[in-house]
């Protein structure tokens, strides 16, 4: 049985092919088409992730089965619910009971009585709605 050294014929035809090799990386030259900047993996999917953030205009995605309409508060309650009076309706409709939406609630935006306001009603009770947006 014949042992395994480095100088057998089968290991010497790859010699020459090998030591081309460690030569062109020590000079700087590479055979790949692969250059350092390409992004690979994750790093990949995260740039393009921070391409679809630089956007300038956000597209707020439509509701079928909400009506909104703007209003003004005038009231403010507990737990965070606001009366709020729809605009060009007429004095005798009942002001909209409304809580804040979760957008709102957690960035903190600040409502006030007499602010400006954008609802969702929704079409079983048109007496509760949620404020998704204050007017400046």
């Amino acid at each position: 049985m014949e042992s395994f050294t480095t100088t057998g014929p089968s290991t010497s035809s790859l010699r020459p092919n090998f030591q081309k090799g460690i030569d062109s990386c020590a000079r700087g030259q590479s055979s790949s088409p692969v250059t350092s900047s390409t992004l690979f993996g994750k790093k990949a999917a995260r740039a393009q992730g921070n391409e679809s953030k630089r956007k300038k205009q956000r597209v707020k995605k439509p509701k079928d089965d909400v009506i909104e309409v703007n209003g003004v508060v005038l009231e403010s309650l507990p737990n965070a619910m606001f009366r709020c009076a729809i605009d060009d309706a007429p004095d005798t409709q009942e002001p909209v009971l409304a809580t804040i939406s979760g957008k709102i609630r957690k960035n903190f935006v600040k409502i006030l009585v007499g602010d400006k306001v954008l609802m969702e009603l929704s079409p079983y009770d048109l007496t509760r709605g949620r404020i998704t947006f204050r007017h400046r």
